[in-house]
């Protein structure tokens, strides 16, 4: 999948008040902008890209953050399982 889409509508990425939640609580993260947080990662050389269906998964530093790829919404982020 060409990652350069995802990148060309990196201002188009956000999520709801609830996905600020969820993103929090299962990142432990104290970001006061969630979405600008996943945007750096997002943006990072280090990030690994890949699309399935429906979805962008970006997997860095052992955590996965999924987009929805028609929507640009940040669905949900966790830890990655080891």
């Amino acid at each position: 999948m060409d990652k350069q889409i995802l990148f060309d509508n990196i201002d188009r990425i956000h999520t709801t008040d609830m996905g600020v939640d969820r993103i929090k609580k299962n990142l432990s993260l104290d970001e006061a902008d969630v979405v600008e947080w996943c945007k750096s990662k997002i943006m990072s050389e280090k990030a690994e890209i890949s699309r399935q269906g429906k979805n962008w998964y970006i997997c860095i530093e052992g955590c996965i953050i999924t987009v929805n790829a028609s929507s640009y919404t940040i669905i949900t982020a966790h830890k990655e399982k080891r």
